[in-house]
């Protein structure tokens, strides 16, 4: 599609503000490990473990129940720092400085409500000594140690505390013992800033797959899409972007009107790029009931 031709509003640079601006508004649409080779290593992704969502009627007693940080999902693979896609992370050396090879699943988490200064931190090739102090990596599992959740939490604790580092730290686990006393939690932790609570069952082994072993709880859930197309804005967003147009995996097509600010308005997700909403169950038609842009992905 044209954006320039159906969104004249748009102020595109490369007709505007000369070919050096175009090129650089017209990079940040295809991927960095394409444009700049070796700027961002990829090791491939790692086997990571992965949620479903708690629905009441689970069995509470064998889950241990934590809170869900909103930041960026690391691994430690025994030598590097891996994203969730298998991208090295550019950590300061002081970060991992006396990391074991043991492995270690966790999060990277710059605390609650500072999620887009998390990702421009971890993003950078270049690390920010000074940003990177505000980082802290919530470990919340050993993959490669054998046995049951039970087990790998009992040889946790012990090992992040061998580490010395209080940027490294073992996330608190739980029991609850009803849907209410988990209910309440939940209310809890989003009435202070956080994004949810994570289910583990005690008993599950360590699988690089999705399913109920590993649940996460928030009142509203969430999903990744990719921007197809816009709607144009009208009365005080007449000029700018009224409503994304995304596409589901599963092919389902709708728009995204809610949570995308006036910047946002002004210059979108470019199409094609993934874009992460929020959402309160589904209507019949399997489009989900008030859906809100939560924010493009970056990682």
């Amino acid at each position: 599609m044209d954006i320039s031709r159906n969104f004249p509003f748009f102020d595109f640079p490369s007709r505007r503000r000369g070919h050096d601006a175009g090129r650089r508004a017209w990079l940040r649409l295809l991927p960095v490990a394409v444009l700049f080779p070796g700027a961002l290593a990829v090791a491939g992704k790692p086997p990571l473990m992965l949620a479903n969502s708690y629905r009441e009627g689970v069995l509470l007693q064998d889950y241990w129940v934590s809170e869900k940080y909103d930041g960026i999902r690391a691994f430690w693979d025994g030598a590097r720092l891996l994203t969730r896609g298998g991208e090295v992370i550019q950590a300061p050396s002081w970060f991992v400085r006396g990391w074991l090879a043991q492995a270690m699943d966790g999060e990277l988490w710059g605390g609650r409500g500072r999620f887009e200064e998390t990702v421009s931190t971890v993003r950078q090739q270049t690390p920010n000594e000074a940003a990177w102090r505000a980082i802290s990596f919530m470990v919340f599992d050993l993959p490669r140690e054998p046995g049951s959740f039970d087990r790998r939490l009992a040889a946790l604790g012990p090992l992040v505390a061998s580490l010395r580092q209080p940027w490294v730290e073992a996330v608190r686990q739980r029991k609850v013992a009803s849907h209410q006393a988990l209910q309440q939690l939940l209310e809890d932790v989003e009435h202070q800033g956080g994004e949810g609570l994570v289910l583990h069952r005690g008993a599950s082994l360590y699988k690089p797959e999705r399913n109920d072993d590993l649940l996460k709880f928030k009142s509203m859930e969430d999903a990744e899409a990719r921007v197809v197309d816009y709607l144009a804005g009208k009365g005080k967003y007449q000029g700018m972007v009224g409503a994304l147009v995304v596409e589901t995996p599963q092919g389902l097509r709708f728009s995204i009107g809610s949570g995308l600010s006036d910047a946002q308005r002004r210059d979108p997700p470019p199409v094609g790029s993934i874009v992460t909403y929020r959402y309160r169950g589904l209507h019949g038609s399997g489009k989900p009931r008030f859906a809100a842009l939560l924010r493009q992905r970056n990682e």
